[in-house]
This record gives structure tokens, C-alpha cells and sequence, in this order.
């Protein structure tokens, strides 16, 4: 176990009375989608925990239930599991085959008891639904979450990418039924994608909900590797996905732009542009926690101290010239994709 140990800031989350780290560790890329070595996986993950950091967040997706037995053998090896606010998701495809993904009873009581399995435990803290389903009436997965509630499987339950009108019918939906209600949403933040602002977040206030925003770096376009002058990096998600990285997209020009210009802030005011971005989305009233998401220990060591960064109102000025506030400068970040605009929705 590493012997290093340092201070996390902490708030509550929401008004649940649950008190969290500031920065949360996502752990997408543990397993077959970024870092294979089990060992090494979990070592980051200790070191995480040794840190400060309290809330550790996950899916079933991630690398198809990979990531989940990596975090249960973590907390199994440390023995610090009621230490840790342990957050997974559902909703995802896990078979390709019907009635193996979605928001329906039937999933929702399969899939947790899945999950349960892989992490090694018996509760899950917060138990997230990944994205709203338009097959199933919200009612209907409520219901369901609200039973594993009451059968102490689950503690909380939270949505995430829901766009804001989906966040106000959970919650009156709730409210009417008379069930557990979401107590958070997970929504994509950064520098670059700040379309949150606009409306999710307000509206998450508004229901005293918490707010756990997703790839702060967005997606390594904040690593600072990304500055004019220098080749364009090879990154491990270039190498999944290399359309991400097309500078032939206008999408994507102006992300590259706007990212050279927020890399020579961070060379002006003596910081690294990691932790520019990790305090730009703390800063924010509305955010309980930021969730990044290491492939590495290099990067998890290069994040630890970003909540401590304060950021004056003469900073944030200028990060707002840059990007303007609620703006997402690539559409396609935005998390979600509104399915009423397809074709065939319009075309009726």
C-alpha cells in the first residue's frame, strides 16, 4: 500500500447529508478499454483513496463489467470499503441480445444484482441510471430503484446525461409516486463544453440535487499536449477513436483553438492546464464533484492537488472570452443526442 497521503477538499452531496471528495475517481479506463494490468489498476486506486479521494465512480459498461471487478478487488485488498462512496451505473447493452439494457423493472433487478457480484459488496451507494430510456416510462424505473432502496441494496439513486426538462419529469414523477427520487445527475463539464451552464445546472440547484460532472479534460483536449506549434499527440483515445481528433470538423477546429489559447493562460498565471480545468468546474456553485478519470498513475499524480487551485473572478473573465459561458464549441459533446431530432421523428 502506498504511503503517501494528502488532503482532499469535501462537500455534501446534495441533501443527502453524504459528505464526498471534491474531485471523484471515474475509473473508465480500467480494464480492456485503457489499462489492462489489474495490479496496476488497483494501485491507482489505493493511492486515489490514500489521497482523500472518497467517491469512486464506475459502470457496468466499462469494459463490460472489467472495470467493476477491478474496483471490488481494490476495496476488497484495502478493507476500506465503507470508507468509499461507491457509485456504479446501468442502463448500458451488456449482451446483444433483448432485455439487456434499459430503464424496464426487469433490467434494473438484473442488473443490479450483476453489479453487486463483480464490486464484491452488498449496498451500492449511489446507483446511477447512465441515460434516460424512451422506451420506458420513468415512472417505471423509479419504481423498480425504489424497491432496491427499501431492500438495502442500493443507499441513492441518480440519473446522468439527462438533459434538463428529464431531470424536472424525474423529479415530479417521484414526487407523485411517492418513490426514491434521483439525488444526482452526471453531466459532461469542461472549459470546452460548458453547455451545462446554460440550463442543467440551474436546474439541478433548484432541486437540491448533486452534480458529478464527467471528463473535466475533456477527453484529453486539456491535457496541454494540444498547442499550436507541436505535432498533434497520439493519446490512447486518438487511437480509439482518431474522428475525435479531425481538425477538419469545425467542431473540433475551435476546441483546438480555444484550447491553445486556454494552454498559454495556464503558461501566464505558472499552472498546468490540468488543473486550470479541474478548478474552472469546482469553481462553479453548482458542482459537487468533478470526476476524472486516470489511465495511469503519472496522470492520476498530475490531478490530485487541482482542487486547492483558486481562481480569481479576473481568470474566470478571461476563460470567458475564450469560451463563451454555456457554450459547447463541439455540439457533439454534449453527452447526449436529442433522438426526437432523427429523421425519422421528424419525418412522420
Amino acid at each position: 500500500m502506498p504511503d503517501q497521503t494528502n488532503e482532499q477538499p469535501t462537500t455534501f452531496l446534495g441533501r443527502t447529508g453524504v459528505e464526498v471528495s471534491r474531485l471523484a475517481l471515474g475509473t473508465m479506463m480500467f480494464g480492456d478499454w485503457g489499462n489492462r494490468d489489474h495490479d496496476d489498476s488497483i494501485r491507482i486506486i489505493h493511492r486515489a483513496v490514500d489521497a482523500g479521494i472518497n467517491l469512486i465512480d464506475t459502470a457496468d459498461i466499462y469494459s463490460f463489467g472489467e472495470s467493476e471487478e477491478i474496483v471490488g478487488k481494490a476495496l476488497a485488498q484495502s478493507g476500506r470499503r465503507d470508507d468509499v462512496v461507491l457509485a456504479t451505473k446501468f442502463f448500458n447493452g451488456m449482451q446483444p441480445r433483448p432485455n439487456h439494457r434499459g430503464g424496464s423493472r426487469r433490467w434494473i433487478i438484473r442488473a443490479v444484482e450483476d453489479s453487486l457480484r463483480r464490486l464484491g459488496t452488498d449496498y451500492i451507494d449511489l446507483y446511477q441510471m447512465h441515460r434516460p430510456d424512451e422506451h420506458t416510462d420513468i415512472e417505471e424505473s423509479l419504481a423498480a430503484l425504489d424497491t432496491l432502496v427499501s431492500q438495502g441494496k442500493v443507499r441513492y439513486i441518480g440519473s446522468s446525461t439527462f438533459q434538463p426538462s428529464q431531470v424536472v419529469e424525474a423529479q415530479w414523477a417521484a414526487r407523485e409516486g411517492r418513490t426514491q427520487r434521483f439525488v444526482t445527475e452526471q453531466p459532461p463539464y469542461s472549459l470546452l463544453t460548458r453547455g451545462i451552464e446554460a440550463d442543467l445546472l440551474p436546474t439541478t440547484h433548484r432541486h437540491d440535487m448533486g452534480t458529478l460532472v464527467w471528463s473535466p479534460l475533456a477527453g484529453g483536449w486539456l491535457s496541454g499536449k494540444f498547442r499550436k506549434g507541436r505535432d498533434l499527440p497520439t493519446t490512447h483515445r486518438s487511437d480509439r477513436d482518431p474522428a475525435r481528433y479531425d481538425l477538419n470538423k469545425p467542431g473540433i477546429a475551435a476546441k483546438f483553438e480555444a484550447a491553445d489559447k486556454l494552454g498559454a493562460l495556464a503558461d501566464e498565471l505558472g499552472v498546468s492546464l490540468v488543473h486550470l480545468a479541474i478548478a474552472f468546474v469546482l469553481r462553479h456553485p453548482g458542482v459537487t464533484s468533478a470526476i476524472i478519470g486516470p489511465r495511469t498513475m503519472e496522470q492520476l499524480e498530475s490531478q490530485l492537488d487541482a482542487a486547492s487551485l483558486q481562481l480569481d473572478a479576473s481568470t474566470l473573465d478571461r476563460i470567458d472570452e475564450i469560451v463563451p459561458p454555456g457554450t459547447n464549441l463541439n455540439p457533439d459533446d454534449a453527452g447526449f443526442s436529442n433522438y426526437w431530432l432523427t429523421p425519422e421523428r421528424r419525418r412522420r
